[in-house]
């Protein structure tokens, strides 16, 4: 993988171009595609974005999330797309075993295919150029970069800065995270340059769920969490009845798993979700505990060092029963 300042000179001739993010798309996957869609087409690109899969209600609002295609409802017309692309920009994953049913496609794709991405331990022989960097705090910031770095930062205008700043926000915890770095503040300065209303996108992605949704993390809250005080962690496992029964879409369990962090003393929640056709898992933790290390160990997935999903194609009680052994395994790296 050769380093992304390479396609830097490249940029000038329009190209057709697609833009990959991972499946279940969150801010910063969202963001950064559409942010970095809006910048090329500045370009004189053809730009196309693709999700593997749909996205939550609250990410409608992002310019141009309109013309996003959904792979899995529109496959044929994702798939006419890909075959003519010339670039294909991963944004926001970095194995291609993120984007789901599309990663075989992918896989055979003549286009050059260009990384942009900050977590751990990439796929690099499948990508011509790109940049990975764990040290920054989002997706968004890095496609950021790309746009400064590749001398266009006067193409930003309010609909990018709107995509990105969306994108950084949600990765950082609302800029509490470590990742929020003085450049970080720097960035947002300078979007905020453009004319962006920051407190209508945060009401745009916090206070845009129907009632059924509180209502569910109310029930969950109360019988579905439980604290393991002795290894200093907590975990919420949600069956599919209960998704079913709140009428829970897409996007409406973000966030559940950052509530145990809350607990004083706890420093590792776990997120464990029947979605049927698997069970899905997310992680997150406090201080130098490692649920990247832990996902890839016990759940075939990833992430970074205090954030990090896995899946299990075993039923939910066994999943939670395999999710309690490896707890005893790292009890004492929580205490």
């Amino acid at each position: 993988m050769r380093g992304i300042e390479e396609i830097y000179p490249l940029l000038e001739k329009p190209r057709r171009v697609v833009i990959i993010m991972h499946q279940k798309p969150d801010a910063d996957a969202m963001g950064s595609s559409l942010g970095l869609s809006l910048f090329l087409r500045k370009l004189g690109h053809h730009t196309t974005v693709i999700s593997p899969t749909n996205w939550a209600e609250w990410l409608k609002w992002m310019p141009d999330c309109a013309s996003v295609i959904d792979y899995e409802f529109a496959t044929e017309k994702a798939i006419a797309v890909l075959d003519q692309a010339e670039w294909i920009f991963c944004v926001d994953f970095n194995t291609l075993i993120r984007t789901r049913h599309m990663a075989a496609r992918l896989r055979k794709s003549p286009a050059q295919k260009i990384l942009i991405d900050h977590h751990q331990q990439p796929e690099t022989p499948v990508f011509a150029y790109g940049v990975s960097n764990t040290a920054k705090s989002s997706t968004s910031e890095m496609v950021y970069d790309v746009i400064v770095e590749s001398g266009h930062a006067g193409l930003i205008d309010v609909d990018i800065a709107a995509c990105l700043y969306a994108g950084v926000m949600t990765d950082t915890g609302s800029f509490r995270f470590p990742g929020a770095s003085a450049d970080v503040h720097r960035m947002v300065a300078a979007l905020k340059d453009t004319g962006l209303n920051h407190t209508q996108i945060h009401e745009n992605l916090f206070d845009n769920f129907l009632e059924n949704r509180l209502r569910f993390i109310g029930f969950v809250l109360s019988n579905r969490m439980e604290i393991f005080y002795e290894h200093n962690a907590a975990l919420i496992a949600v069956p599919w009845k209960d998704l079913v029964k709140y009428e829970i879409k897409t996007g409406d369990t973000e966030g559940l798993v950052n509530y145990p962090l809350s607990i004083q003393g706890i420093k590792l929640a776990a997120l464990i979700i029947d979605r049927d056709e698997e069970v899905k898992c997310s992680f997150r933790s406090k201080g130098d505990f490692d649920v990247n290390t832990f996902a890839r160990t016990y759940f075939d997935g990833g992430g970074h060092v205090n954030a990090a999903g896995g899946r299990s194609t075993d039923t939910l009680e066994v999943t939670v029963q395999r999710f309690l052994a490896a707890l005893n395994d790292n009890s004492s790296q929580l205490q």
